[in-house]
C-alpha cells in the first residue's frame, strides 16, 4: 500500500484515481466531530476519536479483546429461548428481524457472556452488542445476563457487565419487561454472597435496563459522554415543558447529580477496575470473616447459657 492509498482521503484520491475499490473506501470512516478519521488510527486507539475523544461503539468481541488481560478469554455459551414467542409482525417479521441481526453480529441475540482475567483476577464479563436490534433486552438477554451471574456465583468471582441499550425488545412485549424483574433478584443474589458487581454503562443507556439491574451495581461507572436516562430527552422536555440543559441524560451530568460513580475513559477501564477489584475482594473477605466469628461467638454464648 503506497502513501497515496494509505493517507490522501477517498474525495482528493478521486483526482488520482478514476474508481476506487470497495476496500480503499472502507479505509476512513467519519466521526461525530465531522472529521474524517483512518480507521487504523481509530481502531489503534481504543475506537475513540484521536480528535475530540468520542468513544465509537464497540462489539462484545471488541469489547473482550481490549478489556481482558492480554485479549485472554472464554465464550460461555448461554441459553437461547424460542424465537418469536408471540408472532410478533410489524413492517418486518421479528424473526427476519433476528435473522438479520444474526448475520450482522455472529451471535444469538444481543449479549454476550466471557470469562478471563483482570489485572489477574479471574471475574465473568458480559456485554451488549448495539447492533443487535438496538442491543434491546428481550428473553434471550435475560437467560444470558442469569448465566452470567450464576458462573460468578459458582466460581465466587466478581460479575462485570457493560451495559448499551435502548432498552427492553418491544417484540417480546410483557416477556421482556418480565426480565426487568428476572435480572433484579439475579443481582440481589450475588449481593447475597458479597461478589462484587460491577457495571459501565456506555453509549446509550436507557429504558428498561436503566431502570433495573444496569443501576444496580456496587460501582457505576460511565464512558464520557455517554447517554444515561429512562425516558427520551423529548418526552421529559414535552412533560415537564422546561428547556432541559445541553449536557441533559451525559454521562457528566449524571455524576454531577449523584446517580453514577464515575467517568471513565475506555482506555483506562482495565486498570481502574482491577484496582476496585482489590479493594471490593478484600472487604468483602473481611465482611465473610467477620460474620463467621460473630456466629462463633453466638454459639458460644448459647452453649454457655
Amino acid at each position: 500500500m503506497n502513501w497515496i492509498t494509505k493517507f490522501i482521503k477517498p474525495k482528493i484520491k478521486s483526482l488520482f484515481e478514476k474508481k476506487s475499490s470497495k476496500s480503499e473506501e472502507n479505509l476512513w470512516t467519519t466521526c461525530i466531530c465531522k472529521n474524517l478519521i483512518y480507521k487504523e488510527d481509530l481502531l489503534s486507539n481504543f475506537k475513540c476519536c484521536p480528535k475530540c475523544g468520542a468513544h465509537h461503539k464497540l462489539d462484545c468481541k471488541e469489547r473482550f479483546d481490549i478489556f481482558f488481560d492480554n485479549k485472554e478469554y472464554e465464550i460461555i455459551k448461554t441459553p437461547l429461548p424460542k424465537d418469536d414467542p408471540l408472532k410478533f409482525q410489524d413492517n418486518k417479521k421479528y424473526t427476519d428481524r433476528l435473522k438479520s441481526a444474526r448475520k450482522v453480529t455472529k451471535q444469538d441475540d444481543a449479549v454476550l457472556i466471557a470469562k478471563g482475567k483482570v489485572k489477574n483476577i479471574e471475574v465473568v464479563v458480559g456485554a451488549q452488542d448495539f447492533r443487535f436490534i438496538g442491543g434491546s433486552f428481550g428473553a434471550a438477554s435475560g437467560e444470558a445476563f442469569i448465566a452470567g451471574v450464576q458462573q460468578s456465583i459458582e466460581n465466587n468471582i466478581p460479575f462485570i457487565f457493560f451495559s448499551c441499550s435502548g432498552g427492553q425488545r418491544m417484540m417480546e412485549s410483557s416477556i421482556a419487561l418480565m426480565q426487568m424483574s428476572r435480572t433484579t433478584l439475579a443481582v440481589n443474589e450475588l449481593k447475597k454472597k458479597n461478589i462484587p458487581y460491577i457495571v459501565i454503562l456506555t453509549n446509550p443507556t436507557t429504558g428498561g435496563v436503566t431502570a433495573s439491574w444496569a443501576m444496580l451495581g456496587d460501582i457505576l461507572i460511565a464512558e464520557p459522554k455517554a447517554t444515561i436516562g429512562f425516558a427520551g430527552r423529548r418526552v421529559i422536555q414535552d412533560t415537564v415543558r422546561e428547556t432541559l440543559p445541553e449536557e441533559f441524560q451525559t454521562a457528566e451530568y449524571v455524576k454531577e447529580h449523584g446517580g453514577i460513580d464515575l467517568v471513565i475513559e475506555r482506555k483506562y477501564l482495565n486498570s481502574t477496575i482491577g484496582s476496585l477489584l482489590n479493594v471490593l475482594l478484600k472487604k468483602a473477605e473481611a465482611q465473610v470473616k467477620d460474620e463467621s466469628s460473630n456466629v462463633t461467638v453466638d454459639q458460644s454464648l448459647q452453649s454457655a447459657s
